[in-house]
């Protein structure tokens, strides 16, 4: 294999793996300020004992996220130096405020949050959950901002050595890519989880063990897992399929496998891309609705890939396809997961209904899944491009890393990976079998 595609296996590898912590650390940011805000409404200790289990998987979590984050950022300067000389003087800003402002903020908070309640008391315990949501959520708007720009890019003016340079900060974060891409990915990160979090408490249900905490994990599990997975399709996925539609019409065609233009274009939600025909075979259509769904008019026109240069379609048609494919109907499942879930918590029936919680129990999966498909879509979809439009992803690579140094590395990480995933489950599963009853609040 050449250089080019071993730094892109790389990148892809180690990023899809360091992503499987983060989505769970944003999400859970917010879940544990709704169960400090519970204990703090009702004085009721269980959710205070609720939080702090929650905290310490959090916690466990954010350290592995930094240890596979750190070699991922500095991939930017081994793997793809051409693109940090090209690009380091917009997307420097957003990536050292990350660092700089929201992660020191998550993870000062994040310390004393674990190892000062006491000392805190009971409204500085919550100030400093809510510090840390703030600061998960801030880190993860600077990055989202970062990936935006190279999507949409905005507010920068070309140097005199040809290099992209900020112009307007402002611009930057009022990226008209930006808003639906946070909200759309925090959704997903929400979704993660309210599934982890009501696999658990499903799992202490059918154990009987922790019963108690069990159902309080499951209500608040249910209850933001309807609300984000609505969110995931409407209002942020039908906002994030608009931008897509006016500023990238070409991956709109790719995601949904158009190639010819449409007028009242139809939705395709079953069928295999043949890239020799360019066509879909097998395909199970609902007419109208592609049209419908992206201009919000029946009869409207949406262009086809033929429409546009070869050498600009993305480079994975079919991977591409599939992955949109699987990010939308797994978020379809979870729809229909949580809501009946809602209908039998309205019934009383939840804790008692065990096929119920044995779909909860083995579904905590699949919303990583859908988080890794759904960015795989927006990768794949920008491409042949690391900077839409202006920047190929073939300029980017450092000329001087050989085919047979990035295969190295990247066994290495394929290695070191491995272990660092099996210490984490090892870690977690002693916390889950420690349970939340016996948490000791910290001097």
């Amino acid at each position: 294999m050449d250089a080019f595609l071993i730094h892109r296996l790389q990148f892809a590898f180690t990023i899809m793996f360091h992503y499987i912590f983060p989505q769970l650390t944003m999400g859970l940011a917010l879940l544990i300020v709704i169960l400090k805000i519970m204990a703090y409404r009702t004085n009721d200790e269980m959710y205070n004992k609720s939080a702090r289990f929650w905290a310490k998987i959090f916690a466990l979590n954010f350290a592995m996220g930094v240890v596979t984050g750190i070699p991922m950022e500095f991939q930017f300067g081994t793997n793809w130096a051409k693109f940090s000389m090209f690009a380091g003087g917009v997307i420097g800003q957003t990536l050292a405020m990350e660092g700089v402002y929201s992660f020191f903020l998550e993870s000062t908070f994040l310390g004393l949050f674990i190892f000062a309640e006491k000392k805190l008391g009971r409204t500085g315990h919550l100030i400093s959950a809510i510090l840390v949501f703030i600061g998960a959520w801030i880190s993860g708007f600077f990055i989202i901002a970062t990936n935006a720009w190279m999507q949409l890019p905005v507010g920068f003016e070309l140097g005199k050595d040809g290099t992209f340079q900020l112009a307007s900060f402002w611009q930057l974060m009022t990226n008209p890519w930006l808003f639906w891409q946070y909200v759309h990915n925090m959704s997903g990160a929400v979704i993660t989880a309210a599934f982890v979090m009501s696999a658990m408490g499903a799992y202490f249900l059918l154990s009987k063990t922790h019963v108690e905490y069990g159902k309080i994990f499951l209500r608040l599990g249910l209850i933001t897992g309807v609300i984000f997975s609505i969110n995931m399709a409407f209002p942020s996925g039908d906002g994030q399929g608009k931008n897509i539609a006016q500023y990238q019409p070409s991956t709109l065609a790719a995601m949904e496998g158009l190639f010819e233009t449409e007028d009242g274009a139809s939705l395709v939600i079953l069928g295999q891309p043949d890239m020799e025909k360019e066509q879909i075979d097998n395909p199970i259509r609902i007419p109208k609705m592609l049209s419908f769904l992206t201009y919000n008019r029946w009869e409207a026109t949406v262009k086809g890939l033929k429409e546009f240069p070869k050498e600009n379609w993305p480079d994975n048609i079919p991977l591409l396809y599939y992955s949109y494919h699987i990010m939308v109907g797994l978020g379809t499942i979870f729809i229909a997961i949580m809501s009946f879930g809602i209908f039998l918590l309205w019934r009383k029936k939840v804790f008692n209904t065990r096929w119920y919680l044995w779909i909860v129990l083995l579904s905590f999966p699949f919303p990583y899944i859908a988080n890794t498909a759904g960015w795989m879509t927006a990768e794949l979809g920008r491409q042949p491009w690391l900077i839409y439009g202006l920047f190929r992803t073939s300029e980017g690579i450092s000329p001087n890393v050989s085919s047979g140094s990035g295969t190295f590395t990247l066994l290495g990480f394929l290695g070191l990976y491995m272990v660092i995933g099996v210490l984490f489950l090892i870690l977690v599963l002693k916390e889950i079998n420690h349970g939340p009853e016996h948490i000791s609040i910290k001097n």
